[in-house]
């Protein structure tokens, strides 16, 4: 029996009403090809709109590989094969925002590492400059995403405290925290 979208391993939670089918319904019986075309365009947009502008041909090209691997696994006809790509995609944005979480943690350089810009002014004025980029892109964050960032980055609180100390939830911490996560990341590549 091919699982359909309800019964995959997460929901994909608030944003599967933006993935809705602009198209009407799709039968099962549906090519790759043929869904490909009809529902590019709007998995491209939907990857654009929560972040993954620069990656979304890549995520979308994943979400039909996820598919077709289902479809070959099960050897029948996805039901509704476009609710199905909406949860691939939803999926493969919250697998992107768990591995961002843990990135830049691999990117920590103890402040002991660090070497001093002592008399080199260039080095000086280039440590200044990415400080000046990093308050920046803080600035450019919302109030409370920013209070959010600096409270779990700077002070070490967990989201669970910080959802406790806001009013949201969980879930609602982990989205901001990595929108500005790739917020800032994109600044810090910008240079």
């Amino acid at each position: 029996m091919v699982p359909t979208p309800s019964q995959s391993a997460s929901s994909p939670g608030d944003d599967a009403h933006s993935l809705s089918s602009e198209n009407g319904p799709t039968t099962s019986l549906i090519g790759l090809g043929e869904l490909h075309r009809m529902h590019c365009a709007r998995l491209l947009r939907f990857f654009a709109r929560h972040g993954a502008r620069q990656d979304a041909a890549d995520l979308v090209q994943e979400s039909f590989a996820r598919l077709a691997g289902v479809r070959a696994k099960y050897g029948t006809p996805i039901e509704r094969p476009e609710a199905y790509l909406s949860t691939i995609a939803s999926n493969l944005l919250r697998d992107r925002a768990k591995i961002a979480l843990r990135c830049p943690l691999a990117w920590h350089v103890p402040i002991d590492e660090v070497p001093v810009a002592g008399h080199d002014p260039i080095a000086a004025l280039e440590a200044r400059d990415q400080l000046k980029r990093l308050q920046a892109s803080l600035a450019r964050l919302s109030p409370k995403t920013r209070s959010i960032f600096l409270a779990h980055r700077r002070d070490g609180v967990s989201y669970k405290d910080i959802a406790n100390q806001t009013g949201l939830s969980v879930k609602a911490i982990e989205r901001r925290m990595s929108k500005a996560i790739a917020h800032i990341d994109r600044v810090r590549r910008a240079r």
